[in-house]
């Protein structure tokens, strides 16, 4: 097998076996269903960077939906049920791999539907080619204002974008009284977006930035420059970072003494493995999270089954995105089919419910859910910010390290 070709195609049970042991619904096939499959595909990291994120955010949500949906007689194509097969491969965090692997999907594949990659990079090289195969693609981890600006009629990006969320962390900083920060930040899309995101919204204020450190993907140390801005004492540390680096810069924030009022790191403070691996000190830690299990009893329907199936807690941010856009494309199959433009036409129009409230789209963004802050309080990642979505008050100085 070259490096580029995709792994075997999977059923749901075998897809599952990266991330846990699924039980499969045989009832569908051995009750001798006449009702030929949905046959949706993607790729997704399980090998590789990416990985860390996806195997939280993303595919353990599409094993669970698919088995929920199959379970419940399949999914509901304008009032016929037909089970859901899922064609899930490892795009190995290659950009080129998960280019390759939806070309094949799409055009020799020819699958009914697709679900997305993980991250930022990977959606904005697939977006395009969605667009050009005329797949609707409901994004739960882009965040990308420059793949929003680019208008593609069959993109969907449910995540709050960077200037949302770093306006939201901005505002929830002002308010109270944050006089001086220092930021780090990853050099890619990502980082670099949100980066330009939150320099523009310090602008409109008096918050003095002692501090702006850029790091490469697969960074290994970072504790130099938490050293540097540790002697500097700002009020606020900002990390615009991913799972591993959110995980290095806390444990070496914490080797170093840096211990300002708040603590902000981007992509994976959401997750149970940050609590697992920071335990304690996981205490008053801020960052992107968007819901709880407060949010709504879906919400917290959600979180069980994710729970009860994996052993192991879905993340309070993209997770739920996730699992909107999953109730969102349902609802949309269930109304207009599996024709493809049609079912594009629904999705831009309407609204939906979903477990984090009703969502509807604005050309390609989620014009519904602002930005928002959460916060480790005891076992929850509440939401703080702002004050009309919050499900717990903002502790408002982090308890020094342990």
């Amino acid at each position: 097998m070259t490096a580029h070709q995709p792994s075997k195609r999977q059923w749901i049970k075998g897809a599952a076996a990266t991330v846990g042991t699924l039980a499969v619904v045989p009832q569908l096939w051995a009750q001798g269903s006449s009702a030929s499959p949905v046959r949706i595909g993607y790729a997704i990291a399980r090998t590789g960077p990416w990985a860390a994120g996806a195997q939280v955010s993303q595919e353990p949500n599409y094993l669970l939906w698919a088995e929920q949906v199959n379970v419940a007689g399949g999914l509901n194509i304008k009032g016929t049920k037909r089970p859901i097969e899922l064609i899930g491969y490892d795009d190995r965090s290659e950009t080129e791999t998960c280019v390759r692997t939806y070309e094949k999907l799409m055009g020799s594949d020819k699958v009914d539907l697709i679900l997305p990659p993980w991250g930022s990079g990977a959606n904005f090289a697939i977006a395009p080619l969605a667009n050009r195969f005329g797949y609707p693609l409901l994004a739960p981890t882009a965040l990308s204002r420059k793949l929003i600006d680019m208008n593609l009629p069959y993109f969907f990006s449910l995540l709050q974008q960077p200037d949302k969320m770093m306006g939201a962390l901005v505002d929830m900083l002002v308010a109270n009284n944050v006089k001086t920060i220092a930021i780090v930040y990853m050099d890619d899309l990502f980082g670099l977006e949100n980066f330009a995101a939150l320099n523009n919204a310090l602008k409109k204020t008096s918050i003095q930035v002692q501090e702006r450190k850029s790091y490469p993907l697969g960074v290994k140390d970072l504790a130099p420059v938490l050293r540097g801005i540790k002697d500097q004492n700002p009020d606020a540390f900002i990390g615009i970072t991913y799972p591993p680096d959110t995980i290095l810069a806390s444990r070496q924030a914490r080797e170093v003494g840096l211990t300002p009022k708040f603590f902000y790191a981007a992509v994976g403070t959401a997750f149970q493995l940050y609590k697992n691996v920071m335990a304690a000190n996981t205490e008053g830690v801020i960052g992107m999270g968007s819901w709880s299990v407060k949010t709504s009893p879906e919400a917290k329907a959600y979180f069980d089954a994710h729970v009860k199936k994996f052993n192991k807690e879905p993340d309070r941010w993209a997770s739920g995105h996730a699992w909107a856009g999953l109730q969102i494309l349902q609802q949309a199959v269930e109304k207009a089919g599996l024709d493809r433009k049609a079912l594009r036409e629904h999705i831009a129009k309407n609204e939906f419910k979903t477990i984090l409230g009703g969502i509807r789209f604005q050309g390609s963004e989620n014009a519904s859910i602002p930005g928002t802050v959460s916060q480790w309080q005891g076992n929850d990642f509440e939401v703080v910010w702002p004050k009309d979505r919050a499900t717990a008050q903002l502790n408002t100085s982090k308890p020094a390290w342990k």
